[in-house]
C-alpha cells in the first residue's frame, strides 16, 4: 500500500474485519465473554425485565436454578437463552472444562421490539387500540477468574 494513497471505505472495512478476526484467533481460549441474544419474544418487555433483574450478576448454575423454578412465562425464554450462551462459551473455550470455569451473568438487558397494533370494539361505535408488545433479550456471560486476571494486569 502506498502511504499517500487514500483507501476506499470498503477496503478500510475489509482490513478492519481481517484485523478483528486475527485478534479473535489470538485470544481464542482466553476465557472471553460470550454474548447471545434472543429476538422477537412475544412478551412485554416490562414482564421480561422482572425476570432478567433476578439473575443479573448471579453465577450461571444459580441463575439456571432460579429460572427453572420460577413461575413466570418469561423464565423459560431466558433459561433457553442462558443455555445457548453457555453452549457458545463452551464452543469458544473447548479446552476448558465448563464445570471448573466460574461463569456468571455479567450483563443482561431487555429491549423493546416490534409492536402489533390491533383494534378492539368499544361502546358507542368507538374502538380501543390494543398493543401487543414483544422484546429482544441479550445476555453476556463471563468468567470471574478472567476478570480478576484482567484487573491484575492493568
Amino acid at each position: 500500500m502506498e502511504a499517500g494513497r487514500k483507501l476506499k471505505k470498503s477496503v478500510k472495512i475489509r482490513l478492519q474485519k481481517e484485523a478483528d478476526k486475527k485478534l479473535r484467533e489470538e485470544n481464542k481460549g482466553k476465557f472471553g465473554a460470550v454474548k447471545s441474544s434472543l429476538r422477537n419474544i412475544p412478551t412485554s418487555p416490562r414482564k421480561m425485565r422482572l425476570v432478567a433483574d433476578m439473575i443479573r450478576g448471579e453465577r450461571a448454575n444459580a441463575a439456571l436454578n432460579i429460572l427453572r423454578f420460577d413461575g413466570h412465562i418469561a423464565s423459560s425464554h431466558i433459561e433457553k437463552l442462558l443455555l445457548t450462551a453457555l453452549a457458545d462459551w463452551q464452543m469458544a473455550n473447548d479446552e476448558v472444562n465448563i464445570e471448573e470455569a466460574d461463569l456468571f451473568v455479567s450483563k443482561i438487558y431487555v429491549d423493546s421490539a416490534r409492536m402489533l397494533k390491533r383494534l378492539r370494539p368499544a361502546p358507542q361505535g368507538r374502538a380501543h387500540r390494543i398493543r401487543k408488545r414483544s422484546n429482544h433479550v441479550t445476555i453476556v456471560i463471563d468468567n470471574h477468574n478472567a476478570n480478576e486476571t484482567k484487573e491484575s494486569n492493568k
